[in-house]
């Protein structure tokens, strides 16, 4: 198998990539991964994987037109080389625009795919249970019609990614009653009772999301990514405040020693560089937009992430599963 890397437009630069890369090339050696980049600035991975230089390096606030003009970028060359069937998947941290708008032209929608959708899995009270949200932010508005495709998408990802035989299916809204929702969210309510679609449990809000039976979250794109930077934002308030309180005096100090495991535990379970990143499902490739602000650790993980869905043979699951449902 083989994945390709884009090391350039990260705000911890190339050598976070490159020592991702090392990382977990040193753990899994049935993987060839090819980075583009600044050769230079990629020296010390020379005789573990293939590097291809690019020369520019696209801007954090890019969108796709000035991706695509860029034929040169680091970004461009590597989803370009998905795009030619010889790499299975691509991982990034640059401009996030830039990157999914460039995959979606690339590589296409898988055919009968209205939108592509980026897809996380969030922690949930339930060690190792994951709830998979979508959209998180490949787009601002969706319709009915692309909230029912995204269950589809959504319940495929939780099947043969977290072997969740039958996911339960729910529709993020302002309330749990059926009524409840913007005049799309009501629409694709219906769409998806009329459909009578195969898990669907209904509504649910946003205050459940982590805490509930849920398998799958649906919701449009500019929802989904306020739900995620507010609960990432929630996340890291807490964990600030619990890192104050243990250090207010020597009885804290103590009292942390007696439960710092179970600390440790709440802390990786809430740390979103765990995740590693998030993918774009929908497009004829596995395409992994890891954070731009990135460490060695978080893109250590999404290469797992993007390695893990080309494993999974996620894309032509899902387009097996479309055709099917």
């Amino acid at each position: 198998m083989k994945i390709v890397v884009d090391a350039m437009g990260g705000d911890n630069g190339s050598p976070a990539v490159v020592e991702a890369v090392i990382n977990y090339l040193k753990k899994h050696d049935d993987l060839e991964i090819t980075v583009v980049g600044k050769k230079e600035e990629l020296t010390a991975l020379e005789g573990m994987c293939e590097i291809v230089d690019a020369r520019d390096v696209v801007p954090m606030e890019a969108g796709a037109l000035e991706v695509m003009r860029l034929k040169d970028s680091s970004m461009y060359k590597a989803v370009n080389m998905v795009k030619s069937g010889e790499y299975s998947a691509v991982v990034s941290c640059g401009s996030t625009g830039g990157f999914l708008s460039t995959a979606t032209l690339l590589l296409k929608n898988i055919e009968g795919v209205k939108r592509s959708a980026l897809v996380v899995p969030f922690p949930t009270k339930i060690k190792g249970k994951k709830v998979v949200l979508l959209d998180v932010g490949a787009n601002n508005e969706n319709s009915p019609e692309e909230l029912l495709q995204f269950g589809t998408i959504g319940k495929l990802y939780s099947r043969y990614v977290y072997n969740v035989e039958k996911p339960n299916v729910y529709l993020m809204s302002n309330g749990a009653e059926e009524g409840k929702g913007s005049p799309v969210v009501k629409q694709a309510y219906k769409l998806y009772q009329d459909a009578k679609f195969e898990g669907f449990k209904g509504n649910i809000e946003a205050r459940y999301a982590l805490v509930s039976d849920a398998d799958v979250i649906v919701m449009d794109g500019f929802t989904g990514n306020v739900f995620l930077k507010g609960t990432e934002g929630t996340a890291k308030f807490m964990g600030g405040l619990i890192k104050a309180a243990f250090k207010r005096n020597i009885f804290s100090k103590i009292g942390y020693l007696l439960t710092r495991k179970g600390v440790k535990e709440m802390s990786d379970t809430m740390d979103y560089k765990s995740t590693g990143g998030a993918m774009l499902l929908g497009v004829n490739g596995v395409v992994v937009k890891a954070h731009g602000s990135s460490d060695a650790w978080c893109f250590e993980n999404a290469i797992r992430v993007a390695h893990t869905l080309a494993s999974a043979d996620i894309v032509n699951k899902i387009k097996e599963g479309l055709k099917s449902e």
